[in-house]
């Protein structure tokens, strides 16, 4: 508590840019500018697919690297598959935008959450929203540990899970960066919000 408004003390006293820059650390280890690669070197994702896709592949995975190099990327996090928020708002937001990034010279809007990537399979073919975003799992929580977007919603029966966030990458670089104060908020991580900050 006493540390929380310590923070509070300094940002007030600082200027407004500078307080925004302040309260976005307070989210996550990245801001606009950081290389999303070098936070979160040597963890991979998992993309989404079936049990049998999985077996087949050897249970192979995407190193971060590989997603964001040398592409122009949006990517989303939300706390979990099968939700309220994620499932009605997040993922449609995206999902109904596509042809909009597409446009934009946008290579792939990509999904990803704290679960594994069959439930993330099964979830992305229940929204009909497969053929449009590249959905991944992030089965551990590594992805959003490093980047300090992990977020414990153990209250909810979630467990550790991710805050409510989308980001603009290009090349590894964050060219725009949006967290939601609360999971259940969906005020600026939503496709729409994004669209007008590439």
């Amino acid at each position: 508590m006493a540390s929380a408004l310590a923070r509070a003390k300094r940002t007030c006293c600082l200027s407004s840019a500078a307080a925004t820059m302040a309260i976005r650390r307070t989210f996550a280890s990245v801001s606009v500018g950081s290389d999303i690669v070098s936070a979160a070197p040597n963890v991979a994702l998992q993309k989404a697919r079936t049990w049998d896709e999985g077996v087949s592949s050897n249970f192979s995975t995407m190193p971060v690297k590989e997603i964001f190099q040398g592409k122009k990327v949006v990517i989303f996090g939300l706390p979990g598959a099968y939700t309220g928020v994620c499932s009605t708002q997040h993922v449609p937001s995206y999902k109904n935008n596509i042809e909009k990034f597409k446009a934009k010279g946008i290579d792939s809007v990509i999904c990803v959450s704290v679960n594994d990537p069959y439930v993330m399979n099964g979830w992305a073919e229940k929204l009909q929203a497969k053929e449009a975003i590249e959905f991944y799992g992030d089965f551990d929580g590594t992805f959003h540990k490093s980047l300090e977007l992990d977020l414990d919603l153990s209250a909810a029966l979630l467990g550790h899970r991710s805050q409510r966030w989308s980001a603009y990458v290009d090349d590894g670089k964050i060219k725009a960066f949006n967290v939601e104060k609360v999971p259940s908020e969906f005020k600026v991580s939503g496709g729409e919000v994004i669209l007008g900050q590439i």
